[in-house]
């Protein structure tokens, strides 16, 4: 059946517009990449900073109270906005990679010949995969390494606050370290519950 010019016309600029789109989703994926490994970056060289700081300063200084006081809640809110954004660039990411992938299944049913060179059209982005594996899948991400990092440095900036309404660690360990893991637990817990809400919208979007 022949095409009509208009037609053969509308379909020239179809393919181009979606050639476009598809190097600009190419673009802005990598540039969600990038952020996210620049700010997991970011968040790990302030921790590193601030160990190397406090081995500086030395536990038996008495400026050490008020350094740990300062230091270890400014590092947590960081860590919580570096989580935050992480989640966000890595939604972002799989959505360009959902958005590709329909232009390579497009590509692919233009011409019988044409699905052995987008095979990899049947790939589904990783939103599918956390999709099929569940909670599980989450764990895997750069912002789940950030959040368990995050909830050491929360914990243990609890344990030292719980030892000193205690009148000091010497007093005892058990009850510092207790209140301590119970902490992270509740920190690495929450951000897993966050992040899934997060992914389950996106798997709302898609399948409607």
């Amino acid at each position: 059946m022949a095409v009509s010019e208009p037609d053969s016309d509308r379909r020239g600029a179809l393919d181009a517009a979606l050639n476009n789109q598809y190097f600009v989703l190419q673009a802005a994926r990598g540039a969600t990449i990038a952020e996210g490994g620049t700010r997991a970056s970011l968040y790990v060289l302030s921790l590193s900073s601030t160990l190397v700081a406090i081995g500086f300063v030395g536990p038996s200084s008495p400026a050490i109270g008020p350094f740990l006081a300062v230091v270890l809640p400014t590092l947590f809110v960081l860590g919580l906005f570096t989580m935050g954004r992480l989640v966000d660039t890595g939604l972002e990411n799989n959505h360009c990679l959902r958005l590709m992938s329909d232009i390579r299944r497009y590509y692919a049913a233009l011409t019988p010949e044409a699905p052995r060179f987008f095979a990899d059209s049947v790939n589904q982005p990783l939103v599918a995969v956390m999709r099929r594996r569940g909670r599980i899948a989450g764990l895997s991400t750069i912002a789940s390494m950030v959040a368990v990092v995050n909830a050491v440095v929360g914990s243990v900036g609890v344990a030292l606050l719980t030892g000193r309404v205690e009148g000091g660690l010497d007093r005892g360990l058990a009850l510092p370290i207790a209140v301590g893991c119970a902490c992270g637990a509740l920190l690495v817990t929450a951000f897993a519950v966050y992040q899934h809400r997060r992914y389950q919208r996106l798997f709302a979007a898609t399948a409607a």
